[in-house]
Parts: C-alpha cells; structure tokens; sequence
C-alpha cells in the first residue's frame, strides 16, 4: 500500500481538510479511499462526521461541535501512519449512452480544430476511454471524471456559456463531466447524455460514487429522444458492471 505526504489543515471552525499530492493519479485515489473507510472505523463515524472525498483530498466536517484542529491534527496524522487496507471496497463500471449529434456537440468543431482530430476521432477516443470518477461537486451529480487522453486534452473556454444544457457531456483539459442541470458553464460541450445523472427525489439521489468508472457509448439522435421518454416513465436504463476498487 502506498503512503503519501499528507498534509492536516483548519478549513474553518466545523472542518479540517487533508490534501495528498496535487495529481490527478488513480493510486492516490485508492489510498484516500481507503483511509476514509479506516477513519470510520476509528472515531470519525457518520453519527458525528461527515468525509467528503475528492481528487487529492479528504474533507473532515464535524456537524455537531467545533473541532479542536490542534488535537484533531494529530490525530489524524497518527491514524494516517497505523491505517491498514481492509476488504476491496466494491465499485461499479457505469455505461452511460451519449449522442454526439452536432445540435448536441456545439463544441466539436472547435475541439476538433484544437486537437487536430476529426470528430469521428474525437468520438472514438471518448468512448473508448475508461474514465475515473475522482470528485462529485460544483452542482448535485457533476462528476469529475479524470483519465481524458492527451489527444482530447483541450483548455476551458475563454468565456463560460450562460446556460449549458442539463446532460450536457464536456471537456475541459484533462477531465470530462456531465452537467446534471441547465446551468452556466465553460467546459466544451461534445454531447449530451440523457440519463438522469442526479434525481433528489431517489433514496440515493445520485447512482454514481467516488471511486467508480465511466464508459460512454455512442447512440443516434432517434435513440437520444427514445432515451429521454424511456427515463420521462421511469425505465431504468443503467448499464453497470461491479469491480473492485
């Protein structure tokens, strides 16, 4: 099991942040996964903490009482040094359908430029990629996926869109995500997918963790509008396959 340089800071009066490296590296991921599952065994349980983890950090917020950081600190530092690796926690290998129909994929053009890909290249190399679920965050159900290939790296866009379309399927440098809801934006918009990412009327509210995988599929426009009926009614159109984390 690998061990990384943590460091332990104050993230206001309820909360304490610790950071790993700044990469965007699968093992470090784990290795924050698996200290979270551990901290819940040792006297951060979910009565008293809530853990939020993401790309290279775990957020500790107590929801009862202030946090006395000094103490805290040390604390963690200590359970970081004795954490043991317990039973592969399970995750999922989600397929997800996208359709990138120019009325869909506004941005293609322009990523296409950029990369000096074609856009059937361009959509090739989207859903042949596995990516990496390494945050959930910005709005309910916006997933950070992590694990673009270099070839479709391409930078945010100079000025965001007012409004991006709920299910909107974006990239932005080294990182692809799905847009839950209309809402502003700046990442290059290459499709859309029409499955429900977030639904706060479910028990789970969004199906998809930290730690799970994404692949994409490409599917027709009449596909796309059979699609949204299907989920308008309620049909479960999830493709998932369980892995080990």
């Amino acid at each position: 099991m690998n061990s990384y340089p943590i460091q332990i800071k104050p993230f206001g009066v309820h909360a304490i942040l610790i950071e790993w490296p700044n990469e965007i590296e699968r093992s470090i991921l784990d290795d924050i996964l698996i200290f979270k599952d551990f901290l819940f065994l040792n006297s951060f349980n979910d009565k008293e903490w809530e853990i939020v983890p993401a790309y290279n950090s775990l957020t500790l917020i107590n929801i009862h009482k202030n946090i006395d950081h000094k103490a805290t600190s040390n604390q963690l530092e200590n359970l970081y040094r004795e954490r043991k690796e317990g039973a592969k926690k399970q995750t999922h290998l989600w397929r997800l359908p996208v359709c990138y129909d120019p009325e869909f994929g506004i941005d293609l053009e322009e990523v296409s430029k950029h990369t000096g890909k074609s856009i059937e290249q361009i959509i090739t190399l989207h859903t042949t990629s596995t990516f990496i679920v390494y945050g959930i965050g910005f709005l309910p159900g916006f997933m950070y996926l992590g694990g673009v290939p270099k070839d479709l790296e391409t930078p945010r866009k100079a000025t965001p869109r007012l409004n991006v379309k709920k299910g909107a399927v974006g990239l932005a440098r080294k990182q692809t995500g799905i847009y839950p809801q209309d809402c502003p934006g700046g990442w290059n918009i290459i499709g859309n997918c029409p499955i429900p990412i977030f639904n706060a009327e479910k028990e789970n509210p969004c199906f998809v963790s930290v730690g799970d995988s994404i692949q994409f599929y490409s599917i027709t426009r009449a596909q796309f509008d059979l699609h949204v009926i299907q989920a308008e009614v309620g049909i479960d159109l999830l493709k998932k396959e369980s892995t080990r984390a």
